[in-house]
């Protein structure tokens, strides 16, 4: 049964007030831009936005689209809405935004509990207070929620020691495609009950649930954090970069970036190796001295930043944020249209310097960003001045070919919609697309959570 829009706007205002219905056409700029990015070119816009102010009401809009075969685009704060694969239809976007609640915070056990719609930014003030934190960094850090970080797997420079955010999930709770909440894994770290459903819905982009709430482990916050950087030649970085995979030295933190982004942080001319270490404050000492022992000897450039340095709040503003770069001229984007594009990225960690200088290649004068996780291998590629769509495509398929060739992949998350309709966006060539596909259809057989975002 098809409904109009005016009809459904009725509804869901019948459902969770005037107050929580936000039409499409009055949205404030950067959730509209979201939204549409987000949108094959072809759809049709939603015709409005819904805030459900409890778990109870995101179970009773999820059911009433689930009645009237609405196509739903989950969102928390929007943030990362347009990542990935374009949606082919969304008549409904239900944010969890308001879920904003932290269930419980069990201090003796390190493990806390939240609505999907916490703010990162704000959980971790309150853990500081008792001096935890959740051990990952996500992009868009004041903004995000924790149920958008989750959908997208959202992790960032701290993998490198604590993992991504699907080890730091415990427990969830979600709304499947029906409406119905579904609860999997506990409030315990040492949990071995259900089926393991945290990690299947992390990096599921909305399109096999709702997350409504989130159960993490947490860590004591360290009494020390220092931030070393070291810059110079390929061969003197990637001699490094050996060096200290095969010493004693324990980084939290251990990203090697561009020139490029070097350059723009004020840090220097030639590609850098950061390292970051958080412990007591002897160890946290002794071992920046003895990585700016080794960086000597391999005639590189050593900085070493305190506690208190904003390093990681530029970097994520330089390869995130380009709202934000009015805060530095440094930092401000060098083209006029605001086009640009952030892929996802991995390889194998023992090529990436190699991989740094191909991309130099690739990209030549042009303003580009990279930061690769040395012990993961995964990294962040941005590239402004994208308005020759065809020529960026080119460009982005050449990188994807690199990466492929070290068993790694490429996936698009923020391009203009332009050039994500014409272009592979996961490029991916594994044999698991059958299986994937299955899973959906167990979760959502009618296909109205995120139509087609995924491998379609």
């Amino acid at each position: 049964m098809r409904i109009t829009d005016n009809e459904l706007i009725a509804l869901c205002t019948d459902l969770i007030g005037k107050d929580n219905v936000s039409l499409f056409e009055r949205l404030e700029p950067n959730l509209h831009r979201r939204i549409v990015n987000s949108l094959a070119p072809d759809s049709l816009p939603p015709a409005c936005v819904i805030y459900p102010q409890t778990i109870a009401e995101l179970s009773a809009a999820i059911t009433l689209a689930y009645n009237y075969s609405l196509r739903v685009l989950p969102c928390g704060n929007a943030t990362k809405l347009d990542w990935g694969g374009l949606v082919s239809r969304a008549d409904l976007v239900v944010s969890t935004a308001m879920l904003d609640q932290t269930i419980e915070h069990c201090v003796g056990d390190l493990t806390v509990t939240v609505e999907a719609g916490v703010k990162y930014r704000d959980l971790q003030a309150l853990l500081a207070k008792q001096g935890q934190f959740l051990a990952i960094d996500p992009p868009y850090a004041a903004e995000a929620t924790m149920g958008g970080i989750l959908a997208t797997g959202s992790s960032g420079s701290l993998r490198h020691r604590y993992n991504s955010v699907r080890d730091m999930c415990l427990g969830i709770e979600f709304v499947r495609t029906d409406g119905a909440l579904v609860k999997a894994g506990g409030r315990v770290v040492k949990n071995v009950a259900g089926y393991d459903l945290m990690k299947l819905l992390t990096g599921s982009y909305g399109t096999l649930g709702i997350v409504s709430s989130i159960t993490f482990r947490l860590y004591p916050l360290p009494e020390s954090t220092q931030i070393v950087v070291l810059t110079g030649t390929a061969e003197a970085i990637a001699a490094a970069q050996q060096q200290i995979s095969t010493s004693v030295l324990t980084p939290t933190a251990c990203d090697l970036l561009s020139a490029t982004a070097i350059a723009d942080l004020w840090l220097g001319q030639e590609m850098g190796l950061v390292m970051q270490f958080s412990s007591l404050k002897a160890s946290v000492i002794a071992q920046s001295d003895r990585l700016a022992t080794l960086a000597k000897e391999l005639n590189l450039e050593v900085q070493i930043l305190g506690e208190t340095c904003e390093f990681w709040e530029l970097l994520e503003i330089l390869i995130w944020q380009d709202e934000l770069r009015n805060l530095s001229p440094a930092l401000a984007p060098s083209n006029d249209n605001g086009d640009y594009v952030i892929c996802k990225l991995g390889l194998l960690p023992s090529v990436s310097v190699t991989f740094l200088q191909q991309c130099e290649q690739i990209f030549d004068s042009q303003s580009y960003y990279l930061q690769i996780h040395t012990g993961s291998g995964l990294g962040v590629l941005r590239v402004e001045e994208v308005g020759d769509l065809e020529a960026i495509a080119t460009q982005i398929g050449k990188v994807r070919s690199l990466v492929e060739a070290h068993q790694g992949f490429l996936t698009i998350l923020e391009a203009p919609q332009e050039l994500k309709f014409k272009t592979n966006v996961w490029g991916y060539q594994g044999n698991a697309s059958d299986l994937m596909g299955k899973i959906r259809q167990q979760f959502d057989a009618r296909g109205l959570l995120s139509p087609d975002r995924m491998f379609s």
